[in-house]
């Protein structure tokens, strides 16, 4: 039979190691917000650190963006994000940060079913920038996104380089030149209202925006992956899309994995991307008793 010694010995053991498992526990909260762009109330998440409540930091920042037909709901549900993110800064692998999931349903992330774009820039950045406490600054933001969110990460970071400081593309339906026959982005009234129109997808994706983005002669890090047995054969456009990047001398990192288009892969990946784009933005700072 153990002695008291013993037993309060592994009590304390116990506590110590529970205390160690509670520390990092970040928060998810759901928000609104009334877009004078979108003419309605648009929802959104927010993955809030540890201490955040409590404390006097203001931290980077990254908007995550889902796929297709999804909500605000999908990285934290089906992508496990606040349990990876939590054990990321437990283990010291990313900083403490502030995460925005928004809601866009089907839209691309671009201005024609909906103004999307335009209520990102307009309603949504100085949303987050009022209400809490992140970093204002290029150094302190990045994007990312898996499927559609990929995509729409990719024309943010080339249209306005100097709002991100990376940006994690996760299986990324950046098809060149054309979405394949299964793809939604032909069937979701976005690419031409009654019928897919070629000449929509080609003016939105990223070719497009490549001469505009080099000339800025901006430096953006972009992590670049999918899975090798993906659906759509993204592994190959990601490919592709690497070494136009990398012969454009920008750095970034390519990685395939094992799986297909669905979070099978993009779990995958998640952790290995935010562990990248975080390693370009500051650390949480104090706020200056001026801006608290």
């Amino acid at each position: 039979m153990p002695t008291m010694r013993a037993v309060s010995g592994l009590v304390a053991a116990l506590a110590a190691l529970t205390a160690g498992w509670t520390a990092y526990a970040g928060t998810v909260i759901s928000q609104k917000v009334q877009s004078a762009t979108l003419n309605r109330e648009w929802v959104y998440n927010v993955y809030l650190p540890d201490g955040y409540e409590t404390g006097k930091l203001r931290y980077p920042m990254m908007y995550l963006l889902h796929g297709n037909g999804a909500d605000q709901n999908e990285w934290v549900v089906s992508g496990n994000m606040q349990q990876t993110v939590d054990q990321l800064i437990k283990d010291g692998q990313m900083p403490p940060a502030v995460i925005v999931m928004p809601s866009a349903t089907t839209t691309w992330y671009v201005d024609r079913k909906e103004m999307m774009e335009t209520a990102f820039l307009k309603d949504l950045f100085p949303e987050i920038e009022a209400k809490f406490r992140v970093m204002k600054e290029r150094t302190g933001r990045v994007i990312g996104g898996e499927s559609m969110g990929g995509y729409g990460s990719l024309r943010f970071v080339l249209k306005y380089p100097e709002m991100f400081a990376a940006a994690a593309l996760i299986s990324p339906a950046i098809y060149n030149p054309e979405p394949p026959e299964t793809s939604s982005a032909r069937r979701v009234g976005v690419f031409g209202s009654d019928k897919f129109d070629p000449d929509i997808w080609k003016s939105l994706n990223y070719p497009a925006l490549l001469d505009g983005f080099f000339a800025k002669n901006t430096t953006v890090p972009l992590y670049v992956g999918s899975g090798d047995d993906d659906d759509f054969m993204i592994e190959g456009q990601a490919a592709t899309f690497y070494e136009l990047w990398r012969q454009k001398k920008q750095p970034g990192e390519l990685r395939i994995y094992n799986g297909p288009h669905s979070f099978e892969a993009f779990n995958a990946q998640f952790p290995e991307a935010v562990r990248y784009i975080f390693r370009y933005v500051r650390r949480p700072e104090a706020v200056s008793p001026q801006v608290q």
